[in-house]
């Protein structure tokens, strides 16, 4: 039995355990393997999942350039899988949009234990691929008005935050997130091809697999970019940590990951979300400046997603595990508030 008092601590000063081998995400029970709680700098949790209904397991890429975003999203949760693309042109505020679920869906289309394995979801309106490749991840997509053929690089050994988050021996979720990842492709919308030529645009990778509470709500903030030289990523999220002993938060600096164990405060205004939002804690210092919002809602009977969604700069200070000030100056990205009945 996984005894959460015990694992958890005071969330300024508790110490999450770091990962260094594999490890299953589920005894043979099905239940959580307490051996999982923790995090890592690389992949290392096997997402061997038992059972049906309960079970979420989603890709969300998000690829961010100085003129427009475009997501992608593979999620499968048992009962329901859901496919989508959004693209988002940051200079005329335009949005193209496709989302469908499938209920009832066919199991297979979304890896647990083989993160290399290709993954497919088609649909009427949406087909969506993901293919690692040596290089990384080719990322392709097919709309009525869309057509995205990109190729996202993911070199060997390079830092991701991986952490195991545990509500109980029977819900947890694994979370794996990734950003500062180059890219380079084609996206068509209405006949509108856009290029992203190597080094002109980053990925941000979500990758998940566990089973959640009914009801949960969460921040989640991520961003990539450069400030005097060096390269910034920024990783945060909230409200669905609290209580457990992991957190999500983390720093990348110039390559290297640093863990954040202590959970940030996040203010913003419901009201009006295009207001300044604040992120801050011991090691992190950061005002996030909205440009664009997105709001996305999905209501059906008992399952309904809310998602009030911000695009815009962050500026500020971060701070390294070595205790080096890191200035933070109009470095792109997203943030966001979820709440989901699932």
């Amino acid at each position: 039995m996984l005894d959460l008092a015990k694992l958890n601590r005071d969330t300024a000063t508790r110490t999450e355990r770091e990962l260094t081998t594999p490890v299953d995400l589920c005894l043979p029970s099905g239940r959580l393997n307490p051996a999982a709680v923790g995090w890592s700098r690389q992949p290392l949790h096997r997402a061997n999942l038992r059972g049906w209904g309960r079970n979420k397991r989603f890709e969300f890429w998000c690829i961010i350039t100085d003129d427009f975003v475009l997501t992608a999203n593979i999620s499968h949760h048992d009962y329901r899988a859901m496919i989508a693309s959004t693209f988002i042109d940051l200079k005329t505020g335009d949005v193209c949009a496709t989302r469908e679920n499938r209920w009832l869906p066919p199991r297979g289309i979304l890896s647990g234990l083989d993160r290399r394995a290709a993954m497919e979801a088609v649909g009427q309106t949406i087909t969506v691929r993901l293919t690692p490749n040596a290089a990384g991840v080719a990322i392709d997509v097919t709309t009525r008005r869309s057509t995205v053929a990109l190729q996202v690089f993911d070199e060997p050994g390079r830092e991701s935050m991986g952490v195991l988050v545990p509500w109980s021996d029977r819900l947890f979720q694994y979370t794996c997130k990734n950003n500062c990842m180059q890219v380079q492709g084609s996206v068509v919308v209405d006949g509108v091809e856009r290029r992203i030529t190597r080094g002109r645009g980053y990925a941000i990778h979500d990758h998940g697999r566990g089973r959640w509470p009914y009801d949960t709500r969460w921040n989640w903030a991520a961003a990539s970019g450069d400030t005097d030289g060096r390269q910034i990523g920024l990783q945060f999220g909230a409200k669905w940590t609290a209580g457990t002993p992991s957190t999500e938060n983390a720093v990348r600096i110039d390559g290297r990951l640093h863990k954040i164990s202590q959970e940030l405060i996040w203010t913003y205004d419901r009201s009006d979300w295009m207001a300044p939002w604040s992120i801050r804690g011991e090691r992190v210092d950061l005002m996030f400046t909205p440009t664009l919002y997105h709001r996305h809602a999905f209501d059906r009977w008992v399952i309904s997603a809310h998602a009030d969604q911000c695009f815009g700069h962050f500026d500020g200070e971060i701070v390294s595990d070595a205790g080096e000030r890191v200035r933070v100056a109009n470095v792109f990205g997203l943030a966001e508030e979820v709440h989901r009945r699932w």
